[in-house]
């Protein structure tokens, strides 16, 4: 069966704005008008970089266990659990000995990733 054009799922890797964040993180981004979904994979033991941007940041852990570095921070988390970066604040993650995968919703969506390519952005 067919499904609609705006249904999505996060088995399917074939749509999306495909982007390499960093060496073992690569995403899928899926924009819409007033907020971006990024659907990241990041592979085992793998640190994002540290970072920040002007956009507010929700984060869900899909699958696996990870370390999120947030502020001054860093705060062990499981797949269900989920938090919130406001904009401007410095942030990233460690993923477990199983690998992440992450749901990060953005808004506004973040100009930078309405296109493939490679980096985490300004």
């Amino acid at each position: 069966m067919v499904k609609a054009d705006w249904v999505f799922s996060l088995a399917n890797e074939a749509r999306g704005i495909a982007r390499t964040l960093a060496e073992g993180i690569e995403t899928r981004i899926f924009v819409g008008e007033h907020v971006m979904l990024s659907v990241v994979r990041i592979a085992p033991h793998t640190v994002g970089q540290v970072h920040s941007h002007p956009n507010e940041q929700w984060g869900v852990l899909l699958e696996g266990t990870a370390k999120r570095i947030q502020g001054d921070e860093e705060v062990a988390v499981s797949a269900g659990e989920f938090w919130h970066t406001p904009g401007g604040v410095p942030h990233g993650i460690r993923a477990g000995a199983g690998g992440a995968l992450v749901l990060d919703i953005f808004s506004p969506p973040r100009d930078e990733y309405r296109k493939g390519g490679s980096g985490f952005g300004t």
